[in-house]
């Protein structure tokens, strides 16, 4: 186990930091279960440039319940250093007290419980009570940056091809952003948002392939407390893998570290005296970036949707992780002086519904563009026993109950459900709505494939996601979870190298040994391939649940995890 002090910024950065491990007010209220909107929020202001981050809201309007992983392996450099810390050794490492406010938001530790105390997180109009309190007390101090992966994910966000999203954003006013599941819109819808945005679309990584230059701004100079601030965007290099190329056949995307050292060479010839990477890498390539791209001051990151109580210090950059679904803001003071971060404190802000006031403008749009869609949305589908949650390196208990509903509405032997990192979480007892069941599944690719599948294929399929996973070279991560599985086990040691991690492959059903040369049934969804006929993903689940209203799902063993 690493202590904290290696995840800290040593001499006078270190005595300013400020945030939810930290002993004080806020934690002993934390303990108590007697929080208060200036227990979350009050700060003492410092320095003279003040970031607010956001991202991964993944279309998240309303309060949600989300599960943080339980397990979240790391690999390589980074094998036990986090992200990749959870559970108790999570509130060990920065000293959080279990059953407290700051274990519910951090960590899966006794959710149920816990949730039921504190109850939901996020919520847009809490957002804006956040950053209108901060953005008053810092003024022209003070940049609300946005990573992205901001207008996909709800029933709403489908519904209306991200508007609501778009409008919401708009009134919150953010002086950039950047992007991910945005481009799953296609290039005629993200080029016609982008064209209208007030503020704007950052991405230093795209090119249009077909002139060889870039598609979007690469960075933007702003000036705050007196310092001017280079925020360069890096959308998610592997938007074409992961996601359908053919939605946005012209864009180009990849990490490109040589685009942003130039970047931030231009940058410091236009003054800037800071600098921001305003990113959507995850946070071990942005660890491994840290490392390898001289004069970035801060990186903001998104995409693997961590939450980190505190900054990580690489070599001389901050990496800033403020988790997803709206559950956290963070706020960033920095002292910036002759181009010198002499200093900082930081303060991760959990978003308690029940605490934070509404912001009752914000709530009234919030109103407005779910209205047309409220009925629906609270139409009940079923109830649930279980706690349905995806979110973990391995089967979620969502993605078990979508398994199963491929398997006997498609007739299938086996079923895949893809590892997104995205959706929400429902309690034991609680109905499960048409609004939940879009939050796990909400996106413009959703058929419900069925197709014959070697036992080779199937191997080879979990290879592949295994090594975007588990590659010891944090370039070669795209940042998801690993395929779940119905119908089958495996057995998979993270620590090797593609084409040896999986093994034992087994029919549940029978105890048969998958074999390589036989053919299985396969039924899976959100394929990127063109063509895929099918219903809706969200469509085989609601049939699903007409047969079977009542979710009880035993606990999952089907993925036993080895190292070698």
């Amino acid at each position: 186990m690493f202590s904290r002090r290696e995840f800290l910024m040593a001499a006078v950065a270190t005595s300013a930091i400020g945030g939810l491990g930290m002993p004080g007010q806020w934690a002993r209220a934390a303990a108590r279960q007697e929080l208060s909107q200036s227990d979350l929020l009050d700060m003492d202001a410092y320095g003279n440039v003040t970031l607010v981050h956001i991202t991964d809201l993944h279309a998240q309007l309303m309060p949600v319940f989300f599960r943080e992983p339980s397990i979240n392996l790391g690999v390589g450099d980074a094998y036990g250093k986090p992200p990749h810390v959870t559970g108790k050794d999570f509130l060990d490492l920065y000293n959080i007290q279990p059953g407290s406010a700051q274990a519910y938001a951090l960590t899966s530790e006794d959710y149920v419980n816990l949730a039921k105390s504190y109850g939901k997180m996020g919520g847009m109009d809490r957002i804006a009570t956040v950053v209108n309190s901060i953005r008053s007390s810092r003024a022209d101090n003070m940049l609300l940056l946005d990573g992205g992966d901001t207008w996909q994910g709800s029933y709403t966000s489908n519904m209306t091809h991200g508007a609501d999203m778009v409008e919401v954003m708009n009134a919150l006013k953010p002086d950039a952003m950047t992007g991910h599941w945005e481009f799953t819109y296609g290039v005629d819808r993200v080029t016609e948002i982008v064209d209208e945005l007030p503020f704007p679309f950052l991405g230093s990584n795209i090119y249009d392939a077909e002139w060889n230059e870039p598609a979007f701004e690469g960075y933007k100079i702003f000036e705050r407390g007196g310092v001017k601030v280079g925020v360069i965007g890096q959308a998610f290099p592997y938007t074409p893998i992961a996601n359908p190329r053919w939605m946005f056949p012209n864009w180009s995307f990849g990490i490109r570290e040589e685009d942003i050292a130039r970047n931030i060479e231009a940058a410091r010839a236009d003054g800037a005296e800071l600098i921001v990477l305003l990113s959507h890498n995850g946070f071990d390539v942005d660890r491994a970036l840290a490392k390898r791209v001289d004069g970035i001051d801060v990186i903001l990151c998104g995409h693997t949707h961590d939450a980190l109580p505190e900054p990580l210090l690489v070599n001389k950059t901050l990496l800033v992780a403020t988790g997803s679904h709206g559950k956290f803001v963070s706020r960033l003071d920095l002292d910036v002086q002759k181009g010198d971060v002499k200093g900082f404190k930081y303060r991760l802000v959990p978003i308690f519904s029940d605490v934070i006031e509404q912001d009752a403008e914000m709530t009234a749009l919030v109103e407005k563009v779910r209205a047309p869609y409220s009925e629906e949305l609270a139409r009940e589908l079923g109830t649930t026993d279980s706690l349905l949650y995806r979110r973990g390196n391995f089967n979620g208990t969502f993605d078990d109950l979508i398994c199963q509903a491929l398997i006997e509405e498609r007739d299938a032997d086996i079923a895949l459900s893809p590892g997104f990192r995205w959706g929400t979480s429902v309690l034991p007892g609680e109905a499960i709505t048409v609004e939940d069941l879009h939050n796990a599944c909400a996106m413009t690719y959703p058929s419900a494939y069925r197709s014959e599948m070697t036992g080779k294929t199937i191997h080879d399929i979990l290879e592949d996601v295994a090594d975007n996973l588990f590659n010891a070279d944090p370039y070669y991560q795209q940042g998801g979870d690993m395929v779940r599985v119905g119908g089958m086990g495996y057995t998979i040691d993270p620590t090797k190298t593609i084409g040896n991690r999986i093994t034992d492959m087994t029919l549940l059903e029978s105890g048969e040994k998958i074999n390589p040369e036989s053919t299985y049934v396969v039924a899976g969804w959100a394929s990127v391939s063109e063509d895929v006929e099918g219903p809706a993903i969200w469509d085989v689940v609601e049939d699903h649940l007409q047969k079977n209203p009542v979710v009880a799902l035993e606990p999952n063993r089907s993925v036993k995890v080895i190292s070698s």
